[in-house]
């Protein structure tokens, strides 16, 4: 249970968003949302001292220097998967067909049979979805199924290697781009976090809304 692992750390430490990432294998982008509370779900955190995964004093002495990183006093227990497709939320099964077309959009090496047991969907879906005959097409947006929520990105980067040497792809990373879009994700968080406070405390914004610079600077005013 990472996500609710890194909850409990979020909650209850000082540490960085990096050390937390690292320890329960998530993208410091989740780690972001789950600290602006702009995740899919609030979820209860999970305590890894209770189960003995780590120790106080393990996470006093990486909170005290930012280089650290966490060391396991013990792996925690695997949860056995049971033949089949994998089980998502139901809050999260519309946002299905957006990650199955994102995967089909930008990693085209990727089979039907791999997409179907990282996202628990259907190869008759997925097959819709690749030659946009879904009944839903005009609907659908392609969207990243990590920020989604429904796999991690530890899981999709282990994929995508996986499908890119099979397939005699060589995997180039883009860092400008990278660091680009982290920075476009951030902003959009930090902005449905501001936008949320103002419709909590003012009602239903403006047609026009600005920036969440401009609408932070608009709280403090008031």
């Amino acid at each position: 249970m990472p996500h609710a692992t890194a909850a409990w750390l979020v909650d209850n430490t000082a540490l960085t968003f990096q050390q937390i990432a690292e320890f329960c294998g998530l993208h410091i982008l989740e780690i972001q949302a789950i600290a602006d509370d702009t995740a899919a779900t609030k979820m209860t955190g999970r305590d890894p001292i209770r189960s003995g995964e780590l120790t106080q004093a393990e996470i006093d002495r990486v909170s005290q220097d930012p280089n650290a990183r966490l060391v396991l006093e013990k792996q925690p227990e695997q949860l056995r998967r049971t033949k089949g497709p994998r089980y998502t939320p139901v809050s999260k099964r519309q946002d299905k067909p957006d990650g199955i077309y994102w995967i089909v959009r930008n990693h085209p090496e990727i089979t039907d049979n791999q997409i179907s047991k990282l996202i628990g969907t259907t190869k008759d879906t997925i097959a819709k979805i690749r030659d946009k005959s879904h009944w839903n097409m005009a609907n659908i947006t392609a969207k990243d199924p990590v920020t989604l929520g429904l796999t991690t990105q530890r899981e999709m980067d282990a994929l995508v290697t996986a499908a890119a040497k099979k397939a005699g792809i060589e995997i180039t990373v883009d860092m400008g781009k990278f660091n680009d879009d982290r920075a476009a994700m951030i902003e959009q968080l930090n902005a449905e976090r501001v936008q949320a406070a103002y419709i909590a405390e003012h009602g239903p914004a403006p047609t026009e809304v600005g920036t969440a610079q401009q609408q932070g600077d608009a709280l403090f005013r008031r």
